[in-house]
């Protein structure tokens, strides 16, 4: 379509200039289709200090194959640090890490801000691309097409298009015109924790406080704070607990003591007086989880990203997901030949393979298990059971890479569809307990016929195998 003039482009409307927003209009412009896209706030890049979620971003694979589909793999070297590791710091100051998979598998640390503006200034590149700032989504007519927004001096603009996509975000204007005008599911969650980001400078060498390659995590059951480097040398903190212990830090005497007996080793990092200056004077912010179905209406607008399927942060898949919405949604736009009707028809595709992370997200943050993924940093790094669970399921991928994946590879290492990596974790999960159920009793007796028929020099090393399993013997048998 590059070659055909303006009059038979098909024109998109992309609604929100974020991340999904930014790299879909790069995906749209590669197609060859008029792209104009518009953002509610002013143009970040000419701000000094940009309001809204700035929690640190984990570059996985699905987002750097979303990156290299667009020719973007200078974004990923320029803008990230890898990390291949969590590291662990205890509570009584020893430092321990778990690796994310082999040694050559790693997710980025990523600076939000950064990589939206580089997204934006690579978008503009393409001359079928024009940023609109400033305007605020009025009204939608799905029947026509159009699109009315607020300008900055108040007056009103309607814009038509071929296809509406909405990708502004998790309380999207877009979506709130879907859920007025069509039959659309809808559900959002506060969970109880909020988060209240803090900065780590270098020290006064101008280096790293801490190891770089790290994803850092104090895990403390109910609270938590994790920490990820920078480019300039610094790390963005963040921490996270239940709003009603935030609101018991109001002064600084509260929130020394509080950091004494919970990161005692994070205070000569962060600063005393930075940090009880910065904590008393923060406010904590909320974290929602969003799910919804239909994600289209017709064959003229579509959602994508957070004001799809917004999620908590504690698995790093956010942006990753946003960013597989555009490959995907690419892929099927090819396999229709660029039909929009024929392509928004097949509903059934649409659920399936687009979005499909609502799959893995009913599963991890909703129903009873709402907070599965954050008591997976904050609580079970800290468990026998889930490091002795890590090492088997390592072990079996060494042994059976075709048939044994971890889930936290298949979600973060791999391209394999959100829903085929959660009936796989529970495919797993069957053998592990079968294997458990028959092998731990069945070692049990083993272990006492040994104990009774074998001569005292082999006394302690029965009582050690007795012992093991003792330790790792799960509650239900």
């Amino acid at each position: 379509m590059s070659g055909v003039d303006d009059q038979k482009m098909k024109h998109v409307i992309v609604v929100g200039g974020g991340l999904v927003g930014a790299l879909h209009a790069c995906y749209m412009a590669k197609r060859g289709y008029k792209v104009d896209v518009y953002e509610m706030r002013p143009d970040i890049r000419t701000m000094e200090v940009v309001r809204g979620r700035s929690i640190n971003l984990a570059l996985s694979c699905r987002g750097r194959e979303a990156l290299k589909r667009v020719d973007m793999e200078h974004v990923i070297t320029k803008t990230g640090i890898p990390m291949y590791a969590r590291r662990i710091h205890d509570l009584d100051g020893t430092l321990r890490s778990i690796p994310y998979g082999r040694k050559d598998q790693y997710i980025m640390s990523v600076d939000r801000r950064h990589l939206n503006e580089v997204l934006l200034s690579e978008a503009e590149q393409f001359p079928n691309v024009t940023m609109y700032f400033e305007h605020k989504v009025v009204e939608c007519d799905f029947n026509a097409g159009t699109v009315t927004f607020k300008k900055s001096d108040d007056s009103m603009i309607k814009v038509q298009g071929d296809l509406i996509v909405g990708c502004d975000g998790a309380f999207s204007a877009i979506r709130q015109q879907m859920m007025k005008k069509t039959l659309l599911d809808y559900e959002q969650i506060f969970i109880p924790h909020g988060y209240m980001e803090l900065c780590m400078s270098p020290t006064k060498q101008d280096q790293y406080a801490m190891d770089i390659n790290f994803l850092h995590i104090w895990a403390r059951n109910e609270y938590m704070m994790i920490a990820l480097p920078n480019q300039d040398k610094s790390f963005t903190v963040t921490l996270f607990m239940p709003f009603d212990i935030f609101k018991t830090l109001t002064t600084e005497t509260a929130v020394l003591e509080f950091f004494k007996s919970k990161f005692p080793d994070s205070i000569p990092l962060l600063g005393e007086k930075y940090l009880t200056e910065t904590v008393t004077k923060s406010k904590a912010l909320p974290m929602v989880t969003v799910k919804c179905s239909p994600y289209h209406v017709k064959d003229k607008v579509v959602i994508m990203g957070d004001a799809a399927h917004a999620m908590v942060p504690f698995y790093g898949q956010g942006m990753n997901c946003g960013f597989e919405d555009c490959i995907v949604f690419d892929d099927l736009l090819s396999k229709h030949n660029d039909d929009l009707v024929t392509f928004t028809e097949t509903k059934l595709e649409c659920v399936a393979l687009l979005f499909c992370f609502t799959n893995f997200q009913a599963n991890y943050f909703y129903c009873e298990n709402i907070n599965n993924a954050e008591f997976l940093m904050r609580q079970s790094v800290n468990s026998r059971l889930f490091l002795l669970r890590k090492k088997v399921d390592n072990f079996l991928y060494w042994l059976f890479p075709n048939s044994w994946m971890p889930l936290y590879t298949m979600v973060s290492f791999s391209r394999t569809r959100y829903h085929e990596c959660i009936a796989n974790k529970a495919w797993q999960d069957k053998v592990i307990q079968r294997t458990v159920y028959i092998g731990i009793p069945t070692l049990a007796v083993a272990g006492y016929f040994l104990y009774k028929n074998t001569s005292d020099m082999y006394s302690p090393l029965v009582e050690k195998v007795q012992d093991i399993v003792e330790r790792f013997r799960p509650s239900w048998i």
